[in-house]
């Protein structure tokens, strides 16, 4: 922990969030360095665009033919078709 010697202007809101994700006994500061470093650590979309275009294209095609086996098979139990 180091010693604050910044500070910032935040809105209540943000003030408000910090407050609720704040552990027992820890500093604004401390708790601003965790939660930026969860952050950092995964974000939601990490990982996205990983596949190969050989990769998604056969994933593609999987879900196209399921979604048309589950259409074949709606329609010989005579449900009606859905819109898409």
């Amino acid at each position: 922990m180091g010693v604050a010697d910044e500070q910032i202007r935040v809105s209540e809101t943000v003030k408000r969030t910090i407050e609720r994700r704040r552990r027992e006994g820890e500093s604004y500061n401390d708790a601003l360095e965790r939660i930026l470093e969860e952050a950092d650590a995964g974000d939601f979309d990490d990982g996205f665009g990983r596949w190969s275009d050989e990769e998604a294209d056969r994933v593609r095609e999987g879900r196209r033919k399921a979604k048309e086996k589950r259409k074949r098979s709606r329609n010989s139990q005579g449900c009606s078709p859905r819109s898409t």
